[in-house]
């Protein structure tokens, strides 16, 4: 072939790609679509995820939907909700994983993330950045004790993976203890941290001196701290998340977590507590620490950092800590942790948490929302295992995964989303924004016990 020939074939390529990208940004401009651009969308989206995404997740979705619905395309959305690409508007109950706690598109901090945009949308990385400076102040504020330094990241297994090299630095002791159950993350380090066997196998051998000992079980916590000073194996840090997300929602035993703060201490060990899905109000205060009066060492955050809106995280960690980063700020970097435009994100989400009491909220519609799911679910104890939470993250356990997967088809049929944790598939999650309004709770309830008639045991 000549050259000008691949040159005439290149150049057709490169104006068929760039009509398919003019069609997509057209789209994207628009408000609403239409039937046949509704249509369109949805079969590119299926061809795209079958072709050059993953056709992996098309066969999760079949599992957990009825009929065609696996092709459901969201498309826009709004305060608890959102819609497809064909209009249909669902209640969210996975909330993204729990990151819209100030729910969609909330218009203070779209305009935060606008306003920056329009100025600067990321920095030099060389000069100072007063976003990120603000913001770091605003976390020392808000987060328990004496909490003080901030480095900043995209995302939780970045925070997690932040937190490890942090507490390695600190006191050059390699052992970590972690729990059954856990999620941190599936970087290599934060896997290390996470406990599900089917996510780690694949990619041991993993970080050495992490151990698991069951989360909750403070006397082996306690053993497994006797034999690592025994073997001369200190441990560096227990990591902890406060309330298991991914695990199914598991709430700790009554004063499990001082414990093991007072362990720590005893043993010259930090604590870390991976606040990803607890922080930012869900659980009814402004970090679950807060919850149970318990101070880490430090603290990881992201999900609804970012306000729903911007990818954003971050680690909070007392200055004794942070310091070891202090000679060379260069240890531990990420060319956008902390951008501008995430900042803009974190800073509005706060203010909006703040001013609106949203974590307080949280806590009294969380109770109202537990009580009537309990209520729904009487008389369906053969179904039912347990169904348990705090604030506005909640966990329904069934006592068989068919039957949690005919749950989230029937609900999801009539337009509500929730879908199971990653550890434990027998228990879907209720991790709604924070700004639910008691009607979408009764829908949700009234909903929840129809589908529940409908399924068999």
């Amino acid at each position: 072939m000549s050259i000008d020939l691949r040159r005439e074939t290149k150049n057709d390529q490169d104006q068929k790609v760039s009509e398919y990208i003019n069609k997509v940004l057209s789209l994207i401009e628009k408000e609403e679509v239409n039937k046949e651009e509704a249509a369109w969308i949805t079969k590119e989206t299926v061809d795209g995820f079958r072709e050059h995404v993953n056709p992996g997740f098309l066969t999760y979705r079949k599992s957990v939907t009825k009929d065609g619905q696996f092709a459901a395309v969201e498309w826009s959305d709004n305060g608890a909700c959102f819609k497809d690409v064909n209009g249909k508007e669902y209640i969210d109950c996975l909330g993204g994983f729990g990151i819209y706690n100030v729910g969609h598109r909330n218009p203070k901090v779209v305009k935060a993330v606008t306003d920056q945009l329009k100025r600067q949308a990321l920095h030099s990385q060389d000069l100072l950045d007063p976003l990120r400076a603000m913001l770091a102040k605003i976390l020392a504020d808000i987060t328990p004790g004496d909490l003080k330094y901030a480095f900043f990241t995209n995302s939780g297994t970045e925070s997690v993976e932040a937190a490890l090299k942090l507490a390695k630095m600190y006191s050059e002791r390699t052992t970590f203890i972690s729990t059954t159950r856990a999620f941190h993350g599936k970087s290599l380090g934060s896997l290390s941290g996470t406990a599900k066997g089917m996510f780690r196998k694949p990619f041991l051998p993993l970080i050495p001196g992490f151990r698991h000992v069951p989360f909750g079980d403070f006397d082996m916590m306690k053993k497994t701290f006797e034999v690592c000073a025994a073997v001369g194996e200190d441990v560096a840090a227990v990591i902890l998340e406060p309330i298991q997300g991914e695990g199914g929602i598991i709430l700790p035993p009554e004063g499990y977590l001082k414990q093991v703060r007072e362990l720590c201490d005893e043993y010259g060990s930090l604590l870390i507590f991976d606040e990803v899905q607890t922080g930012m109000g869900r659980t009814g205060k402004m970090f679950a620490a807060d919850l149970y009066n318990v101070v880490p060492d430090i603290i990881c955050l992201a999900k609804a950092f970012g306000g729903g809106v911007m990818p954003a995280g971050a680690i909070v960690a007392r200055e004794k800590v942070f310091k070891s980063w202090f000679p060379n700020p260069f240890m531990h970097t990420t060319t956008f942790g902390g951008n501008p435009l995430a900042c803009a994100a974190a800073i509005s989400t706060i203010g909006v948490l703040i001013e609106e009491n949203l974590p307080e909220r949280a806590g009294i519609v969380g109770e109202y929302f537990l009580k009537g799911l309990k209520e729904a679910a009487q008389g369906h104890e053969d179904k039912i295992l347990e169904i348990r939470g705090q604030g506005l993250m909640i966990g329904i356990e069934f006592h068989k995964d068919e039957i949690g997967y005919e749950v989230s088809k029937g609900m999801f049929d009539r337009g509500i989303l929730v879908a199971g944790t990653l550890i434990n598939s027998k228990t879907i999650r209720i991790e709604p924004a924070l700004t639910i309004g008691y009607e979408e709770v009764d829908m949700v309830i009234s909903t929840f016990k129809e589908v529940l008639n409908l399924v068999k045991a």
